[in-house]
């Protein structure tokens, strides 16, 4: 069982996780075989001020 973790900021819509969800499956069974029922993808939706990049917190970084 293949499982696919995506960890990204908050603010997708649920139209947005499925497209991803959807993308991913097809892209993995693409490229590696096997069934679409096989593939997991679990989605951590992480806020800008719980993630670090550069030594700096992307809320600070990359303000909205």
């Amino acid at each position: 069982m293949p499982i696919i973790r995506v960890e990204m900021f908050t603010g997708r819509s649920e139209d947005q996780k499925r497209a991803i969800v959807r993308d991913l499956t097809d892209a993995f069974v693409q490229a590696a075989g096997g069934s679409p029922d096989s593939v997991h993808v679990v989605i951590t939706d992480v806020d800008k001020g719980n993630w670090g990049a550069g030594g700096q917190l992307c809320s600070d970084k990359y303000p909205e």
